[in-house]
């Protein structure tokens, strides 16, 4: 498999994708329906039977917008939305708006984005420059944030629900075999630096000429990404309402507030979620170097601790009282004693420095590329990212991203990402440090 942007690019016989996440089953469908790989045969695999009850794109609901400081995100997101609209699971997209607000540093952020979002001329925006303006596109009881917008063509989607459509559509085209099972190791011959498949928990091993490994928080466990990737843990907090605030709700917009990070989305089947896109919790965690020959090499990396390892898992209670802090100031009516959280979750997003997503060949090693870095905000191009994937595999990485996507060529201390600037709340928190300050009951 030749990787150089400028030379042709050798079909593969055989494709393994590891991982069946926003970034594995689109890759998956585009492979499919791209007439250069009719002859090749994929392979999908992942640890859970889908949908994968712990994975980040598996839930009630995520943002659709094309509100990004970014430019580049903007117009692929607005071109993923336009899908959203009318031919991508559209029954599952609800178009409320999007009620952006900030009260610090992050306002850069806000101004930027509501720049973009002008630029493209298809938006119906509304600046807010009061809490009085917030509190009334809202609909809430307080305001949350000082500043903002509202883009009333911004959205939501019913996540799991949005999966499960594509991946029964995958699966009805008949290309894809799909296999359960944990990967444990890259099949990596270090004499040549050839990645020839990967090897399962079962010791069942499965080779392709080339594999994409598309696993999410997960990614660090099978390559070292130190300095170029992290898993964080991010809170999410359920609360039951009745059918009538339901009903009210879900006519609001989502409020994201980017100074703190907590955000509400309109609720659905009289369920309300609050969660946090902040910096998130760390989990850092000591493994057997992914690389290596020598079994007594290691290296420390966060990675994903979830509900399916430990069934009693929930937010910390730092975490949980941020939600209620936020919910008690925006909605008073909601912060009474019997109104508890029935649910909480972590969400394990896949940080990079900067935000961007990485979707590269691997620098050293023939036959491996990669498609990971969803840092929190990949759901949203579901319909358009696949493509994207399978462009870059083909050597044509899209103009808009080049500088963006590609393998960098350094590695940079954690603590010196400087992210992308959406980030809010607290910077540092380490799992098990926030869970030993006290029991996160519900």
């Amino acid at each position: 498999m030749v990787s150089s942007e400028n030379s042709p690019i050798e079909i593969p016989a055989s494709i393994l994708i590891i991982g069946s996440g926003v970034f594995g089953l689109s890759t998956a469908y585009s492979l499919c329906k791209n007439p250069l790989f009719k002859n090749t045969s994929i392979t999908l695999v992942d640890r859970q039977p889908f949908p994968v009850p712990d994975g980040s794109s598996i839930d009630t609901s995520r943002i659709i917008r094309p509100d990004y400081a970014s430019p580049p995100y903007t117009r692929l997101a607005s071109a993923a939305q336009a899908l959203w609209r009318t031919s991508f699971a559209p029954q599952h997209y609800h178009e409320n708006g999007l009620c952006i607000t900030a009260s610090g540093p992050e306002q850069k952020y806000v101004t930027s984005s509501l720049t973009n979002v002008q630029s493209l001329g298809t938006c119906k925006l509304e600046v807010l420059n009061s809490e009085d303006d917030i509190k009334r596109v809202t609909g809430l009881e307080n305001a949350s944030g000082s500043t903002g917008y509202v883009n009333w063509s911004s959205g939501w989607a019913d996540a799991e629900g949005a999966m499960r459509w594509f991946r029964s559509g995958i699966e009805k085209l008949n290309r894809v075999r799909f296999i359960t099972g944990t990967v444990t190791k890259l099949l990596i011959d270090h004499s040549t630096s050839l990645v020839s498949g990967a090897q399962l928990s079962d010791s069942r091993t499965i080779t392709a000429d080339l594999t994409i490994l598309a696993a999410g928080a997960w990614t660090p466990s099978l390559l070292d990404l130190r300095g170029i990737a992290k898993a964080t843990g991010q809170i999410l907090v359920y609360l039951p309402i009745t059918r009538s605030e339901n009903h009210k709700l879900s006519r609001n917009p989502t409020l994201l507030n980017l100074s703190t990070g907590l955000f509400l989305i309109p609720p659905s089947q009289n369920l309300l979620k609050v969660a946090r896109h902040g910096h998130g919790y760390t989990n850092p965690t000591t493994i057997p170097h992914p690389e290596s020959s020598d079994p007594n090499e290691t290296i420390t990396v966060s990675l994903p601790t979830t509900h399916i390892d430990d069934p009693s898992q929930s937010v910390p209670l730092e975490g949980q009282k941020a939600c209620r802090a936020f919910l008690s100031h925006i909605q008073p009516s909601f912060s009474s004693p019997n109104r508890p959280f029935t649910k909480t979750r972590i969400c394990w997003y896949t940080d990079t420095r900067t935000g961007d997503f990485l979707i590269s060949y691997h620098p050293k090693y023939r036959g491996l590329f990669v498609a990971t870095g969803g840092s929190g905000h990949a759901f949203k191009f579901l319909p358009v990212i696949g493509d994207k994937i399978v462009d870059c595999v083909l050597g044509n990485m899209p103009e808009d991203f080049k500088g963006k996507w590609e393998w960098p060529e350094n590695s940079v201390p954690e603590e010196e990402w400087e992210g992308d600037g959406s980030r809010g709340g607290p910077v540092g928190m380490v799992l098990r440090e926030e869970m030993a300050k006290g029991e996160s009951k519900l």
